[in-house]
């Protein structure tokens, strides 16, 4: 069942610079999709316009069933320094009006499951990198959203908290009913996660080729270095030289 759909959306910024140039794609409801490209090439702007935080100059956006409950972590975890881990999760539901007591619970149980139990009363400056990321990755589920975006979230960390993260993402995904869409410009990471990728162009992007990833859930570290996982980010990699090129 299709959740969302775009049909030859294009955005021009007031600077006149086209970041989207006639973008179509089909988000089918409870997938996990990246978006793979290039630097620039509107992969964020993408994303804000499906999230509504921008509206696209021409084309069209889609909600077959509705626009649902959207979450969405940016790059940076963006946390408030002065509240604790609790807090900062809560936030969304502080701004709904709910109790405190509700929300409290809501809160610490978002934390519990990105793995960050024991760690409420802790304050953004007292946890790494990817801990920050956790509890900002805890805030955009504390709703309950049926969307999950994501934009490029891990892209700052290092490469085994990005291989940790990526993995535990993956879990809290089966475990939890929402569709994810997970910008990145790294194809290891978009074929480690995806059920399907799509590949864009250079600015103004597009969504210029598609590649579906058949391999089973879970994906452990074993997938990771098979020699399936390898054919597949040859055939990403090279799906993203062609966009490029285009």
């Amino acid at each position: 069942m299709k959740l969302v759909g775009l049909s030859d959306v294009s955005k021009v910024f007031a600077s006149g610079v086209q970041a989207l140039g006639g973008a179509s794609l089909d988000i089918a409801a409870g997938e996990f999709l990246s978006v793979l490209g290039p630097s620039g090439c509107g992969k964020s702007t993408l994303l804000r316009l499906i999230a509504g935080l921008s509206e696209p100059s021409s084309g069209m956006i889609e909600w077959p069933q509705g626009r649902p409950d959207i979450g969405f972590v940016f790059q940076e975890p963006t946390l408030m320094p002065w509240t604790t881990a609790l807090g900062n999760v809560a936030l969304p539901l502080t701004l709904r009006g709910e109790a405190k007591s509700e929300r409290e619970a809501r809160a610490a149980e978002a934390l519990a499951g990105v793995g960050l139990k024991g760690f409420e009363k802790s304050y953004p400056r007292e946890l790494s990198g990817g801990m920050k990321m956790r509890v900002s990755i805890a805030r955009a589920l504390v709703t309950a959203p049926k969307l999950l975006l994501m934009d490029e979230p891990f892209a700052a960390l290092d490469e085994i908290t990005r291989r940790k993260l990526n993995t535990d993402l993956l879990d809290l995904w089966q475990r939890t009913p929402f569709t994810a869409i997970f910008v990145t410009h790294s194809v290891f990471e978009s074929v480690f996660l995806s059920q399907r990728i799509a590949v864009m162009s250079a600015r103004p992007g597009r969504v210029r080729s598609e590649l579906a990833i058949p391999a089973p859930y879970p994906r452990t570290e074993a997938f990771g270095t098979s020699a399936e996982y390898a054919a597949l980010c040859r055939l990403a990699s090279a799906q993203l030289s062609e966009a490029m090129a285009a």
